[in-house]
């Protein structure tokens, strides 16, 4: 039985992007894996590329018609055979120690069970750090997403009793986050392992609309949940400051911090000015 399992849904992915993610995990320090990888896209599958390798911890399965991702993933958690799973999207790279620096954090630390890293994107090259310890992860999912999922790994024995959630889709990591606080702790190894392919099919740019429905209902979720949490994080959030000329011509936001607001603005009396919280 393999240590960590990898999993990785698939869906009409780019053949070049395919075979880099692929060969990035083929490549890791720590071996002790199996790679699941499921196509949810049957009639326009991937199968060539997956079976132009030969590497035995590959293990490839299809769905029999469109599922979606929630569904997919749900479906990889119960195929899976290691104590952890790796999550990985299907256009990302890993770099070669993240496995190894992972599975130390997990096997050395059993309270926590989800760890996270630093993520570079591409190709622009821009690091994306994340809060490090649980406390602060926690605050900050008041907000938004403290773990990025491509780089998650997760201890297998945590995720039957929380599932992805349809509801919550695309936005499905975030929503399993926020339902583990209080139930495990959260770790970011503050080192780039990840790399996050930015390009037109990102689903951050092809569901914006979905998204931000779904993460406006996990803000509710939260906010019922985790009350204490989330009010601390309201007290402590700048409040958004939004500029109108003459009221009618928008000129942008930005965050209210300290006096600024009253040092800018009030030179400023033909703007029109609207202040709101953060988080939502």
């Amino acid at each position: 039985m393999p240590k960590v399992s990898v999993l990785m849904p698939i869906y009409r992915t780019d053949r070049q992007y395919l075979k880099a993610v692929i060969d990035s995990i083929l490549s890791q320090t720590f071996t002790d894996f199996e790679l699941l990888i499921l196509d949810d896209c049957p009639e326009d599958s991937r199968e060539d590329v997956i079976r132009s390798y030969t590497d035995k911890r590959m293990q490839y399965f299809k769905n029999e018609s469109n599922k979606g991702i929630s569904f997919s993933r749900n479906r990889l958690t119960t195929l899976a055979q290691g104590n952890y799973l790796a999550v990985i999207d299907h256009d990302d790279v890993a770099l070669p120690t993240r496995f190894e620096e992972q599975v130390r954090v997990l096997d050395s630390h059993p309270e926590i069970g989800v760890v996270g890293c630093y993520i570079e994107l591409f190709p622009h090259t821009k690091i994306m750090s994340f809060p490090q310890n649980n406390d602060q992860i926690e605050q900050y999912l008041m907000q938004g997403c403290a773990v990025p999922h491509t780089g998650a790994m997760i201890r297998a024995s945590i995720l039957p009793d929380n599932p992805y959630e349809d509801k919550f889709s695309p936005a499905e990591d975030y929503a399993l986050w926020c339902r583990l606080i209080g139930k495990t702790q959260f770790y970011n190894i503050p080192k780039v392992l990840m790399k996050y392919r930015i390009h037109d099919d990102n689903t951050t740019k092809t569901q914006e609309n979905k998204m931000t429905n779904a993460t406006r209902a996990i803000h509710e979720f939260v906010r019922t949940e985790h009350p204490d949490i989330f009010q601390t994080v309201c007290e402590q959030t700048p409040h958004i400051i939004r500029l109108k000329l003459f009221g009618l011509i928008p000129l942008g936001h930005f965050r209210q911090m300290g006096n600024t607001r009253k040092g800018i603005l009030k030179y400023l009396p033909f703007i029109q000015v609207k202040a709101k919280q953060e988080v939502k």
